[in-house]
C-alpha cells in the first residue's frame, strides 16, 4: 500500500486531528484546565471547517478504489462541517452547565467520531468501507442521545435509537449479502453494478434493493421506518437532536444517492424508482399530518424532519445532475433553517426548561429577536418566498419533473399539496408567537453570546441563499463534473 494515498483523505485527516487534540487535552489536562476544552474544540474545529473549503481538488481514488474524493463530495463534507460547527456553538451553554460539564470532552469526541464516519460513508466505493463509516456514524450517536444520564427520557431515547440502529444495520447487511452473492463475491460498487446488469429481473436482486432501501429508510426516518424519530428527538439533549435532524440526515441522503445510482442504477426504472415513489408520498404526507397534532416543539420538529426527508428524496428519484444539485442545495438550506429553529428551542429550554408550543404564546412581546429568527426559519422550511426554502423546493420539484414522466408529475403534485399542509402547521408556531393575545409565558432574557452568533449565522444563511445564486451555481458545476466523471453512468 502506498501511504501517500492517505493524503487523498485530507478532510478525514483534519477531523481526526481535531479529535486527537480534544481527546489528548481532555485526558491529560488538570481538572481546572479542562474548562478550556469547549473553546479548544470549537476553535480547532472552526479552523478545520475553514481548511475544508480549500480541500476541493480533483477526483481522486485511493486504496484500490475503495475510497473516492471529488469536488462534489468535498462540497457535501463542507456543508456537514458548517452544520456541525453551528451545533457546537449552540451546545456551549448546555455542555458547560453543571450537569453536563463533567462529560464535555466525551460530547465533542463522540461528535467528531460520528462526523468521521459520515465522511467515510460519503466517500466509500466499497461496501466494507461503507459499513465501517455507517457504524462509526451510528453507534456513538446512541451515547450522545443518552448524554443526559440523569433523565429517564434520555435513557429511553437511547435504547430506542440503539435498537433501531442495530436492526436497520442488520436489514441493510442482509441486503448486501444478497448483492454479494449476485456479484460473484465482490463488494466494490462498480463490480456489483456490472454484475447485476444481467440479472435485472432477479427476485433476489429486487429483495436486496428493498432491504438496502429499508436500511437507509431507518437512518433517514422515511415512513414506515420513522417510528423511533419522535421519541428519540424528544428524549435526547436538544443539541444532539439538532445534530441528528440535520447532519446525520444530510450525510445519509447523499450516501443513499451514491448507492442507488452507482450500484443499483441498472434497475432504476424497474425496481427502486417505484419503491421510492411510495416512500416519498408516505413520508411527506404522514410526516405533515402527524406534525399538526404535536404540541411539544421537539416532537413537532421530529415530524417536520420526517416530511423534509421526503422532499430531499425527490432529488434522488430525479437521478440526474439537476437532481443531485437540487438535493445538495436543499440540504444546505435545511441546515440553516432547521438549526435556526433548534437554536431558538434550545435557548428557551436552557433558560426556562419550556418546550411546549403553548409556551411560545406572546413570545414576540418578551423576546422579539428570538421570535423573528424562529419566524424566518419556519417560513424557509415551509417554502415561503423570498426565503431560501422557497427556492430549494422549486429547484427540487423542477429536477424531479425534468424527465417528463407523468408519474413524476403526479409525485410532485402530491408534494405541492403537502407543502400547503406544512404551511398550516408551521404557521401554528408563528400564530402562537405573534398573534396570540395571551401574556408571554417565556420571560424576557438574553441568550448567551455564542447562541446569538449561531442564530445570526443561520439567519444570514437563510437570507443569503435566497438572494445569491452563485452558491447554487457552484454546486451545479461540481455536480456536472461528477456526472462527467461517470457518477450516473450505471443508470439505465
Amino acid at each position: 500500500m502506498n501511504y501517500s494515498e492517505f493524503f487523498a483523505m485530507r478532510m478525514e485527516l483534519l477531523i481526526l486531528a481535531v479529535f486527537l487534540i480534544v481527546f489528548l487535552f481532555d485526558t491529560f489536562a488538570s481538572a481546572s484546565a479542562r474548562k478550556a476544552t469547549t473553546p479548544l474544540a470549537i476553535i480547532s474545529f472552526g479552523i478545520a471547517t475553514i481548511a475544508g473549503f480549500f480541500c476541493c481538488g480533483e477526483t481522486v481514488t485511493a486504496f484500490a478504489g475503495m475510497y473516492e474524493t471529488s469536488p462534489v463530495i468535498s462540497a457535501v463534507k463542507c456543508i456537514l462541517n458548517v452544520g456541525a460547527f453551528i451545533v457546537l456553538l449552540q451546545a456551549v451553554n448546555w455542555i458547560d452547565s453543571e450537569d453536563a460539564s463533567i462529560r464535555r470532552g466525551e460530547f465533542f469526541e463522540l461528535l467528531f467520531v460520528t462526523l468521521f464516519g459520515m465522511y467515510l460513508m460519503i466517500s466509500a466505493r466499497h461496501f466494507l468501507l461503507f459499513i465501517i463509516g455507517l457504524e462509526s456514524a451510528s453507534l456513538p450517536l446512541a451515547a450522545m442521545v443518552a448524554f443526559n444520564k440523569n433523565k429517564y427520557e434520555s435513557h429511553e431515547a437511547a435504547v430506542k435509537y440503539i435498537f433501531t440502529a442495530v436492526f436497520s444495520s442488520a436489514i441493510f447487511m442482509m441486503g448486501l449479502s444478497f448483492v454479494y452473492a449476485l456479484s460473484g463475491g465482490s463488494l466494490y460498487f462498480a463490480d456489483i453494478a456490472d454484475s447485476i446488469r444481467f440479472n435485472t429481473n432477479s427476485v433476489l436482486l429486487i429483495t436486496a434493493v428493498a432491504f438496502v432501501i429499508a436500511g437507509f429508510g431507518f437512518k433517514l426516518s422515511l415512513v414506515p421506518f420513522h417510528l423511533w424519530t419522535a421519541d428519540v428527538y424528544q428524549g435526547a439533549p436538544t443539541s444532539v437532536t439538532s445534530y441528528l435532524s440535520v447532519i446525520s440526515k444530510g450525510s445519509a441522503a447523499f450516501a443513499f444517492l451514491v448507492v442507488l445510482c452507482q450500484v443499483f442504477g441498472a434497475v432504476y426504472s424497474d425496481v427502486w424508482e417505484w419503491m421510492m415513489y411510495a416512500l416519498i408520498i408516505l413520508t411527506i404526507t404522514i410526516g405533515n399530518l402527524f406534525a399538526i397534532r404535536q404540541r411539544n416543539m421537539k416532537r413537532f420538529m421530529a415530524f417536520s424532519s420526517v416530511s423534509q426527508a421526503g422532499y430531499i428524496m425527490l432529488g434522488i428519484i430525479a437521478a440526474n445532475v439537476l437532481g443531485m444539485t437540487s438535493m445538495i442545495f436543499y440540504i444546505l438550506v435545511y441546515v440553516f433553517s432547521n438549526l435556526a429553529v433548534f437554536g431558538v428551542i434550545q435557548a428557551i429550554e436552557n433558560k426556562t426548561g419550556l418546550v411546549s408550543m403553548d409556551d411560545y404564546k406572546g413570545l414576540h412581546k418578551s423576546n422579539p429577536w428570538l421570535s423573528f429568527a424562529m419566524t424566518l426559519a419556519v417560513f424557509s422550511l415551509a417554502g415561503i418566498p423570498p426565503f431560501a426554502g422557497f427556492f430549494s423546493k422549486i429547484l427540487i420539484f423542477t429536477a424531479a419533473t425534468e424527465s417528463g414522466d407523468v408519474a413524476l408529475y403526479v409525485l410532485v403534485l402530491v408534494s405541492l399539496i403537502n407543502t400547503i399542509i406544512s404551511l398550516f402547521y408551521y404557521l401554528l408556531v408563528v400564530k402562537a408567537m405573534w398573534i396570540s393575545p395571551d401574556a408571554p409565558v417565556v420571560p424576557s432574557f438574553r441568550s448567551s453570546c455564542l447562541e446569538r452568533v449561531a442564530l445570526w449565522i443561520c439567519t444570514f444563511g437563510i437570507i443569503l441563499l435566497g438572494l445569491v445564486s452563485c452558491i447554487y451555481g457552484y454546486i451545479y458545476c461540481v455536480s456536472s463534473q461528477a456526472a462527467a466523471d461517470g457518477f450516473f453512468m450505471n443508470l439505465l
